[in-house]
């Protein structure tokens, strides 16, 4: 019973905090940050893609945050609004009237979801957990999705309810990031860092061990990838915690994408 009630103390505190920071987010580093501190309390993931209704495009457009490495083709399939994964995720959504949908990825049935399939079970992403908003008295017609991809079972009641609390929060959330990075595209260019001028900041060898940190790789897996140590991993990592003023590898990354040190991020179509 004492344990029960920690745990329930826990995640309440963590339900405040990812409200109270909410706020402060409005660029997608920012949002990437916040998705992997209180949230994840709650909401266990390693992918999330969110969508938002795009009025210059009359449809959804979607784009991913995660921390595994994943086939291009997977990663395209998980944005692509129009695409089939994101259309039967849609309609069955919708079927459930607004009700958060969960979906056991073994059960993705069909040739065409078989590659999809096989990656992120090979990854350890065993279940998508699908909740939107839709506009009010319309409920075909959606404002945003999210898409939340864990080893774990989001059909757990309280972690369900617990997208339920937050899903008003992520909605505005990631509303006010597509509205903040539309207008720093608008701005003058004097008002911009150029790319020459924020790649100074890390070596080409380092910004390469940020690009496969921002896959979620290991010391390990980028040492094989590069062909140096795993040390030598360490020692870069550390250099670029202090050059960034870091606190981990999540904060890093986040930062280097607000400096433009990884170039296009893939919700700009970009890859690592």
């Amino acid at each position: 019973m004492h344990d029960t009630l920690a745990l329930k103390n826990s995640h309440a505190e963590a339900i405040v905090r990812v409200v109270e920071t909410a706020i402060d987010v409005g660029r997608r580093y920012q949002f990437f940050v916040w998705s992997q501190s209180h949230l994840q309390v709650l909401l266990p993931h390693k992918l999330a893609v969110c969508g938002a209704y795009q009025r210059t495009r009359k449809e959804l457009q979607f784009e991913l945050f995660n921390s595994v490495a994943l086939p291009e083709t997977v990663l395209d399939a998980l944005v692509d609004g129009r695409g089939l994964l994101i259309q039967q995720l849609v309609g069955a959504w919708i079927d459930r009237q607004g009700k958060s949908l969960a979906i056991d990825v073994a059960q993705l049935e069909g040739a065409a979801f078989a590659d999809l399939r096989l990656a992120l079970l090979e990854a350890g992403l065993r279940e998508l957990l699908v909740h939107g908003v839709s506009r009010p008295q319309r409920p075909r017609e959606l404002e945003s999705l999210f898409i939340f991809a864990s080893p774990g079972q989001h059909s757990n009641p309280q972690q369900r309810m617990y997208l339920d609390l937050l899903l008003p929060h992520l909605h505005a959330t990631w509303l006010r990031v597509q509205a903040v990075e539309r207008e720093m595209k608008e701005a003058p260019p004097s008002a911009r860092v150029t790319p020459g001028q924020t790649r100074a900041v890390v070596t080409e060898r380092e910004r390469q061990i940020l690009s496969w940190m921002r896959e979620g790789m290991s010391n390990q897996q980028i040492g094989e990838v590069l062909g140096i140590s795993p040390l030598t991993v360490k020692n870069h990592v550390h250099k670029i915690l202090q050059k960034l003023n870091a606190n981990n590898r999540a904060h890093a990354v986040a930062c280097a994408m607000s400096m433009n040190l990884l170039g296009r991020s893939r919700s700009d179509g970009g890859s690592p």
